[in-house]
């Protein structure tokens, strides 16, 4: 038990000495001095490979990789990651949950670091199909969070995959690792094509997406059988998850990266905290699974026409609930406070400042220095609050009408 509170003790020392060391000694803006310059530069120089590629649209190319887009985006991950919950694949589940929310972290931290532009449009023609591609385009470019994201989960899903079923057939393996990779250079480029990325990103992408696929693999089972059996689980992420908001570097302009870095960061402290409570009971290995004959495609059909509803009411009401609670609890403690979207009764005092500069800007000082000058943005811990809720919702609450209906 000692030695357990020790690392955990000496892993928050070290992240929040380092929070304190590159707020100190400015390390983000001189990292970006030196890489920003040469990435630009690779972006402008790149905008021909985009217009000599773009030279071949077509309403078909558009459709397809505006597809693909949309397929492996976060929204889409999001949506499927509780149907793979219920499927009984826990493991399977929780690890890709988990390295969703690493990839967007470190993802969006070396974006908003490095502070790359994205290709120019015009004279580059951009394809924003959807309003998440929208937003999306209003982050930096470096790395291509597309690209990584589908070289770490596409290939931590066919690791399991030939883990679980034990494949031993040298030409499915060969198969199956041909279909990743075509799924990857696809997706790479697809995003040059709809005028997302420039080459540069799309190759930065795929490096970090390797070196971060390359560690987990090495590091899953230790993070497995902390989470489901190791001790101050709970309490160690929330310190973690705590810490994470301000060891987020700020960006050269305002993004919406932190705000998915923030969703994503109570996603994961929402399935950490559940399953640390029900994983003897819901996620253990024993657990039925689809296409078996004790959960059958209908059972399957019923669990998600009981879930999906009930993970979007407890998203609502988690919402509801941190919007009346944050405020109350921070005027107690003397905190002051200010909310840009979420309460509008406090958007005066945001003084005209966007969202993202706000919440981003100086959150090292404030919490080393406390000043009654300084005004906190309420709606990062209401989109921490309300994401936590809905991940705790995914592996304990619904799990337990599958159990009280029989599903």
């Amino acid at each position: 038990m000692e030695s357990v509170g020790v690392w955990q003790g000496l892993a928050l020392s070290g992240i929040f000495s380092w929070i304190v060391i590159t707020s100190y000694f400015n390390v983000t803006k001189k990292i970006r001095s030196l890489l920003q310059p040469c990435v630009a530069h690779h972006v402008v120089t790149g905008t021909s490979i985009i217009l000599k590629i773009q030279k071949h649209q077509h309403k078909f190319w558009d459709a397809l990789f505006s597809g693909l887009s949309c397929v492996v985006s976060v929204p889409f991950y999001t949506a499927f990651l509780p149907l793979l919950f219920w499927s009984g694949h826990g493991k399977l589940a929780r690890q890709m949950t988990l390295l969703m929310a690493f990839c967007d972290y470190l993802g969006n931290c070396i974006k908003d670091v490095v502070s790359a532009p994205r290709p120019s449009c015009p004279p580059v023609r951009r394809i924003t199909a959807t309003k998440d591609e929208e937003e999306n385009a209003m982050e930096y470019g470096l790395p291509s969070s597309h690209t990584l994201n589908t070289v770490c989960l596409s290939g931590y899903l066919l690791y399991y995959v030939l883990s679980y079923t034990k494949c031993e057939d040298a030409c499915v393996k060969l198969a199956a690792v041909a279909f990743a990779f075509l799924l990857v250079c696809l997706i790479g480029f697809g995003r040059i094509y709809v005028g997302m990325h420039s080459l540069i990103d799309i190759i930065g992408g795929l490096a970090i997406g390797l070196v971060i696929l390359v560690t987990w693999l090495t590091v899953h089972e230790y993070v497995d059988g902390f989470i489901v059996t190791g001790q101050n689980v709970t309490s160690f992420w929330a310190a973690l998850s705590f810490l994470l908001l301000f060891a987020y570097p700020t960006p050269e302009l305002s993004t919406p990266s932190f705000e998915y870095h923030t969703a994503f960061n109570g996603v994961a402290f929402g399935i950490v905290a559940g399953i640390q409570q029900t994983y003897h009971q819901f996620h253990h290995e024993a657990v039925p699974r689809i296409f078996t004959s004790e959960l059958a495609i209908p059972a399957f059909v019923g669990r998600v026409l009981v879930g999906i509803p009930t993970i979007l009411i407890v998203k609502f009401c988690s919402k509801a609930l941190a919007k009346w609670i944050l405020p109350v609890v921070s005027n107690t403690l003397g905190i002051p406070i200010k909310s840009t979207s979420y309460i509008p009764m406090l958007n005066g005092s945001a003084t005209g400042k966007k969202s993202s500069e706000i919440k981003q800007s100086s959150y090292t000082r404030k919490i080393l220095f406390f000043s009654r000058q300084d005004l906190f943005d309420v709606d990062t811990g209401i989109r921490f609050l309300q994401y936590a809720g809905l991940a705790w919702s995914v592996v304990d609450l619904v799990p337990s009408l599958f159990s009280y209906l029989r599903l």
